[in-house]
């Protein structure tokens, strides 16, 4: 079957940036959810990159088709996960093509926490008994990764740990010189010397106000400041954010993310 895709090598291509109900929010008038603005609109958080051997998926949100198509690319050839919530998770069955392409079972990377929660939301896709017919489940590998450092369709993966409130972690992903880390509100002691030397850094930003799991706007300025990273985009972003009154007020050399940025990244 030939595929219909387009070659992203050398790019990071933000697929979503926003928050677990996305931009617009279901019944919501307010101005930003309204505005009819391009970049107001935000689909669930997700990122795809370009690398030397093939397409690295992070994360599998409930938009995924829609983003996929949306970015022009028709096969992925591994993910890797920053967690199992809902919005980062259950499009995990958009998977289901890539096996054709791919002559094999999608490779999935994440920590066994997360493997857990895949087996047992997506049970099916796990069953001994023999599948109906062909492409009936997701064929999945899943391949349990840690904070330690691995390479991956020939580009060196960096985890970074971080916390997603006060009784879970998560990872981030620092990939050359960009790091990719959604879902924080605070950033471990030993995460910090692997955040050294940043061109890119991409990070939470919920809301203003602060927030018992995510870094709200004020607290990732300063998280940016210290990293010190050329440039800093944030994401998973809620309907506080207008994206241009927002941007103008922004320290420089900070911005505001927003669906389908594509950025080069520098390995």
């Amino acid at each position: 079957m030939p595929i219909r895709t387009r070659d992203i090598r050398g790019q990071f291509i933000l697929l979503g940036t926003g928050t677990s109900v996305g931009v617009p929010a279901l019944g919501c008038d307010c101005p930003v959810c309204t505005s009819g603005e391009e970049r107001n609109q935000r689909l669930r958080s997700a990122a795809l990159v370009g690398l030397p051997d093939g397409n690295l998926l992070i994360d599998t949100p409930p938009d995924l088709r829609t983003q996929l198509l949306r970015a022009g690319v028709g096969i992925v050839h591994a993910v890797v996960y920053t967690h199992a919530h809902a919005d980062h998770l259950f499009g995990l069955d958009d998977l289901r093509l890539f096996p054709f392409y791919l002559g094999g079972p999608v490779p999935l990377y994440c920590e066994p926490s997360v493997e857990a929660t895949i087996r047992q939301t997506f049970a099916y896709a796990f069953d001994d008994r023999p599948a109906t017919h062909a492409g009936a489940v997701p064929k999945l590998d899943l391949r349990s990764i840690s904070t330690d450092p691995f390479s991956l369709l020939g580009a060196p993966i960096v985890p970074l740990r971080f916390e997603h409130g006060p009784r879970f972690e998560v990872l981030g992903f620092r990939i050359g010189d960009l790091a990719y880390c959604t879902d924080v509100s605070a950033v471990p002691e030993e995460t910090w010397s692997r955040l050294e030397g940043l061109e890119v850094l991409i990070l939470d930003a919920l809301r203003f106000k602060p927030h018992p799991t995510h870094l709200c706007l004020e607290e990732a300025i300063e998280v940016a400041r210290r990293v010190q990273a050329r440039k800093t985009y944030f994401t998973h972003l809620s309907h506080d954010f207008d994206y241009h009154e927002t941007n103008s007020r922004l320290p420089k050399g900070m911005e505001l993310a927003y669906d389908g940025l594509t950025l080069r990244l520098p390995l």
